[in-house]
């Protein structure tokens, strides 16, 4: 055993600065690549191509700003608890899932302006120490030139799956980063040596993103029984470096624990997302994304550049290589790309859970296992001959079966040729003897360029096609400019938390709006988003997107006093979005008062929630404010019957009218959650507001808020107009007239009857009630699982609810009220930590003392 180890540990040592050469190497030619294939495409920060596609712009720019808030002292909350998103939300989980990154808190060092550069920054850094780690890490595998493994380090680095999917999703690159630790961990384990800093490593990957660590930690496993299938060892050393392994990982993903289990049931008390079977792509589109300048969403992003895809089609001939070791690495880099193809094995990568996003999530695995088998192709001698003609013509296949393929570009095809060829003609001359056909040191290093073109032009031209493909097909948000400027600096002259909130308004620029401006809105976007906040704002007619886990600030006056929303912005819509391109960039604040976020209500209140938003909103309020009219539905003239409680309205159709009779002076408010177009009352000559409904019917994504039409002429009767565009559907209930003076009185009476004073600390309030108070104290935050209340001297325990709120029951003689929030998973994970940690520095302190009493043995 100890010989075996040695004998490859040896042949895996080269001169101690062989390693940091290749890695400065894929570090370089990596940040090269991004910043020139960015500025190629015109994406910012050299162009004005907006780099905030999707989730970057809705999701981990805001996060980012959030972090920078924590790190600053200027956010509302801490690390436990997110007083800003959804009218309180837990943090830790969005921690853990989108900041845990040893390299987030770099955004310390930007102006808070420039966020977006900051997260385009460590996006950068990110890739670089990928490539980097890679280049090391094939050097540890088995010794070789340097440059070769700079090449493929960066190859990696540089790979479709980083360029395509996870350069907008910054956490999963932790994940790229984490693949080549933890390849190293099991070369560690093989050679029976730092078990303590392997478990150290298994948990920094964890904790930084344990989403894509997981997956990482597969495929080092299944590397791990490769590497020993290929190996000369008998079965009981081979056992023994898998208890070695098994011990590490273990405790390596055990020291983490605090983060990840909040993660864990963060993800199990989240809206549910989308659920669906897995269907794979077709063999030839499969393929031909091992191709340069190729695109598809829903298909694996498998490109390595053609420098290291001929070395690693070259394995399975090249006779250089040991018969067993080409076996193994040739079987597993095709089981891992045919798992991503069969339905139980994607669920598997993908944590058994189905991906709101596409399902091959898990393919920067396959590329890094092609990169090692490149090099392991090209360490045991580059091929020539055959195993060279055989990866030329199997890339020859690909490019032919790119032809037809819908994910090809125009571009595919002649890079891959002219690539193709380049780096075939280099490794042919570099395979031949010194001296033989020209071969001398100064055509190696005319060859070592042409293989650095190569990577670098078909790496360039895959960056910018897919960063302009990418714009074009997805939703994009513009970066920091004077809209955000504008609303923040509103948005600081009126807050006053925790007295009122301060919500920056409906029409969002993106979906975590209070993240990113400032502010404590109702909007929240995140794959955490809890089920009982997404329920209750929709039971009280607010609007959704990303299938319930984007939910909508609620511009309703109800909904304001509930939630004690005492001030709201009002902005023209984003002018960045294509149907708003000449919109002004206004803002008004509207202020109403508000009773404080404590207030009492009666004990006897209903807990369910019913069909109408209306009715739900009087509920949550105590009172009744609004009148339902009985709704005449007609189109030209011609009534319309409804069906089953609703009224269908067919899209790009004209006509539509929705009439009734309410108290003159009342405001007009039209509920459509599933209804696709504008309304607006048909009569008047005042300007009235328009309503603009986005939803969608099946699968149903998004679901549109009610919206204010104006107020109901002296007539009493109303007319909506509709102008459907994808159409949809309208409830029976769909209008509510709002009668201000009643809804005045209830917050009037909210407020003699609440919370004389609240403070709130972080992740914990405390309120003073009038004396002799009873009924329910309601804290205007969603009951999410981890508040634990009491009131008096009374011990904390588990808050109630009251339709989704905080609620605490009151008997009359208690003052003070004290919530406070502990994410669920927190205390039972930090116990799991503690253990993983006393057993490590148990370990550690065995092999120590082992070691010095082996030193003291030893003859003088």
């Amino acid at each position: 055993m100890k010989s075996n180890n040695d004998t490859q540990t040896k042949t895996a040592t080269g001169p101690p600065g062989n390693a940091r050469r290749a890695s400065l190497v894929a570090a370089a030619i990596t940040l090269l690549v991004l910043c020139a294939g960015n500025a190629t495409a015109g994406a910012f920060p050299f162009g004005d191509r907006t780099r905030n596609v999707n989730d970057l712009g809705n999701q981990y720019v805001p996060f980012h700003t959030r972090l920078w808030d924590l790190l600053h002292g200027q956010a509302d909350g801490d690390l436990l608890l997110n007083w800003q998103s959804g009218f309180g939300s837990s943090f830790l989980p969005d921690y853990g899932t989108y900041l845990s990154s040893p390299f987030a808190p770099l955004v310390a060092f930007f102006p808070r302006d420039r966020i977006d550069v900051a997260v385009f920054v460590i996006t950068l850094v990110k890739m670089a120490v990928a490539a980097a780690l890679m280049a090391a890490y094939l050097l540890r595998l088995r010794s070789g030139a340097w440059w070769a493994a700079g090449l493929l380090g960066a190859s990696y680095g540089l790979c479709g799956w980083a360029l395509a999917d996870a350069v907008y999703n910054t956490m999963w690159l932790d994940g790229l980063i984490a693949l080549p630790l933890l390849f190293l961990v099991t070369e560690w384990a093989l050679a029976g040596r730092r078990t303590v800093l392997s478990a150290l490593v298994v948990a920094l990957c964890w904790v930084a993103n344990f989403y894509t660590a997981y997956m990482a930690t597969l495929a080092a496993g299944l590397l791990l029984l490769a590497r020993l299938g290929a190996a000369p060892l008998p079965w009981r050393a081979r056992g023994a470096v898998l208890l070695r392994a098994a011990f590490a990982g273990v405790l390596g993903v055990g020291l983490p624990a605090p983060v990840v289990f909040a993660v864990y049931f963060g993800t199990r008390y989240a809206y549910p997302g989308r659920t669906g079977s897995f269907t794979p792509i077709a063999t030839d589109d499969l393929l031909t994304r091992l191709l340069p300048a190729t695109y598809s969403f829903s298909s694996p992003a498998l490109y390595v550049d053609a420098v290291a895809l001929l070395l690693a089609l070259s394995l399975p001939f090249n006779r250089a290589v040991p018969r067993r070791v080409r076996a193994a690495l040739s079987v597993l880099v095709l089981v891992a790309a045919a798992s991503l193809q069969w339905a139980p094995t994607n669920l598997m990568w993908n944590g058994f859970a189905t991906p709101n996003g596409s399902p091959y999530r898990a393919a920067f695995i396959v590329c890094g296992l092609l990169v090692v088998a490149a090099w392991t192709s090209f360490a045991y001698g580059p091929p020539q001959g055959r195993p060279l003609l055989a990866a030329l013509a199997l890339t020859a296949a690909f490019a032919a079966l790119a032809s037809d393929s819908d994910v090809a570009s125009a571009w595919t095809l002649p890079t891959t040729v002219a690539g193709t060829t380049l780096a075939g003609v280099a490794l042919w001359y570099l395979a031949r003897p010194p001296g033989s056909l020209g071969r001398s040191s100064r055509t190696a290093s005319w060859c070592l360029v042409l293989l650095c073109c190569v990577l670098i032009g078909q790496s360039v031209a895959t960056t910018a096609y897919t960063e302009r493909l990418r714009v074009a097909r997805k939703d994009d948000y513009a970066p920091w400019g004077e809209r955000q400027e504008t609303q923040r600096a509103a948005i600081a002259r009126v807050d006053a938390w925790p007295r009122y909130r301060t919500d920056p308004g409906r029409e969002q620029t993106v979906g975590n709006d209070p993240l990113v401006v400032g502010g404590q809105g109702g909007a929240y976007y995140s794959s955490v988003t809890s089920d009982v906040l997404a329920r209750t704002l929709t039971a009280l007619g607010g609007g959704h997107t990303s299938r319930g886990r984007s939910v909508q600030s609620v511009d309703n006056p109800v909904v304001d006093v509930v939630f004690s929303v005492g001030a709201r912005l009002r902005t023209a819509p984003d002018p960045h979005q294509n149907w708003y391109p000449d919109a002004a960039n206004t803002v008004d604040v509207v202020r109403r008062p508000v009773p404080p976020l404590v207030t009492v209500h009666p004990a006897t209140v209903r807990r369910e929630f019913g069909d109408s938003a209306f009715r739900n909103q009087e509920l949550m309020l105590g009172e009744s404010v609004y009148t339902l009219p009985r709704l005449t539905f007609a189109r030209a003239g011609s009534s319309v019957r409804s069906e089953d409680g609703r009224h269908a309205v067919p899209g790009r159709s004209d006509g539509w009218r929705v009439s009734g009779t309410c108290p003159a002076g009342t405001g007009l408010h039209l509920w459509a959650p599933r209804y696709s177009g504008t309304a607006r009352q048909a009569h008047g000559r005042e300007p009235l507001p328009t309503g603009r409904f986005r939803a969608d019917q099946a699968p149903v994504t998004k679901t549109a808020a009610v919206q204010f039409l104006g107020t109901v002429p002296a007539s009493g009767r109303f007319t909506i107009r509709l102008d459907p565009e994808h159409g949809g559907f309208l409830p029976t209930d769909a209008v509510g007239c709002l009668h201000t003076d009643r809804l005045r009185a209830a917050a009037e009476r909210l407020r003699a009857t609440g919370a004389r004073a609240v403070h709130v600390d972080g992740h914990s309030v405390r309120a003073t009630l009038p004396p002799r108070s009873t009924g329910v104290a309601v804290l205007a935050a969603p009951r999410i699982p981890g508040w634990r209340c009491a009131t008096g001297d009374d011990s904390p325990r588990p808050a109630e609810h009251r339709l989704g709120l905080i609620a605490v029951p009151l008997d009359g003689r208690a003052t003070e009220l004290r919530c406070e929030f502990r994410p669920p998973g927190l205390r039972a994970g930090t116990c799991v930590a503690l253990i993983a940690l006393l057993a490590l520095c148990t370990f550690a302190g065995l092999r120590s003392l082992r070691g010095r009493t082996t030193s003291l043995d030893k003859p003088c």
